[in-house]
């Protein structure tokens, strides 16, 4: 693995192997057992959007490694100024050992990759999230006890995280159900791939017919970012689009529910639901922390189990 760039770019042996070794890191932490992998080592965090746990999640693994995490906002980088991105990426590839970037355009990341001497990781863009649903799937496989033929049911925008999801979940040998408006579907290409996995993939309109049987509830707000200027009409589209005690009803008995937060309680999950939930969806947070490390350690660390 050369770089972190999008799921589709993975086999299905190397999203196991960063599963393997996050579970692996997870339990050396918590075991106080050192696992300073990138030890002398510093990762580039560029941030051109707002965030939490990607933030934080990325400079804390990185010094749990023993490494060190340099944060950059975007906005005050020469790039902000017209500065072409190969001239800035060939300067940082000198500097550092790796660079996650959370940005808007996929094709930004992709020019990064292509023009710079360092490994690159997507930490969010607009098409797609696959550091959280690294993360997503790393909390299945602990509370599930595997993946393969789990149902997973996406319920929302057929955003950059459905787009992710989707990957994610096929690739790992379970059954995905997409539940999305149809002026809202998952990006054309993501479809496409879906298709090849035949009736292991559903795109549908319903979500308590989506949820049926369902193992995985999964959400994620209305209105991502960049896209305020649509609340109110998103509001309108996405009416019906919330896993409430309906849904959860529909699934099975054992059904768990993920959130990559921040959560818009009353929109695309009920209150109850989510404290119901709450301990689900806080070990999904936590395991950013964990997913993290382990795709750093995989690209530049120099790792043992």
């Amino acid at each position: 693995m050369e770089h972190f760039l999008k799921l589709g770019d993975l086999s299905t042996e190397e999203i196991y192997g960063l599963l393997d070794i996050a579970a692996d890191l997870k339990y050396k932490l918590k075991n106080g057992v050192p696992h300073r992998y990138l030890e002398g080592k510093s990762v580039a965090l560029v941030f051109e959007k707002a965030s939490t746990r990607t933030r934080t999640s990325f400079e804390v693994g990185a010094y749990q490694l023993g490494g060190y995490g340099a944060f950059i906002n975007g906005k005050d980088t020469q790039i902000a100024r017209g500065e072409p991105v190969q001239d800035t990426i060939r300067v940082l590839s000198r500097y550092f050992d790796c660079l996650m970037i959370r940005t808007f355009k996929q094709s930004f990341v992709e020019d990064l990759a292509k023009y710079g001497t360092i490994p690159i990781i997507n930490g969010l863009t607009d098409y797609c999230h696959p550091t959280q649903v690294i993360a997503d799937l790393l909390t299945i496989r602990e509370r599930k006890g595997r993946l393969e033929d789990l149902k997973m049911c996406y319920i929302g925008d057929g955003n950059n995280m459905a787009n992710s999801l989707i990957v994610g979940a096929l690739k790992t040998g379970m059954k995905m159900t997409a539940v999305c408006p149809d002026d809202y579907r998952p990006a054309d290409d993501v479809l496409s791939f879906a298709k090849g996995f035949g009736d292991r993939f559903e795109l549908c309109t319903e979500p308590v017919y989506g949820a049926e049987k369902a193992d995985v509830l999964v959400t994620d707000v209305w209105t991502s970012m960049g896209e305020e200027a649509e609340t109110e009409k998103r509001k309108i589209a996405f009416k019906g689009y919330q896993i409430n005690d309906k849904v959860i009803d529909a699934a099975n008995k054992d059904v768990m529910v993920q959130h990559c937060l921040p959560a818009h309680r009353g929109e695309e999950i009920t209150a109850e639901v989510f404290e119901a939930h709450a301990d689900e969806i806080f070990d999904e947070a936590e395991n950013r922390l964990h997913a993290h490390k382990a795709i750093m350690t995989a690209l530049c660390g120099n790792y043992v189990k």
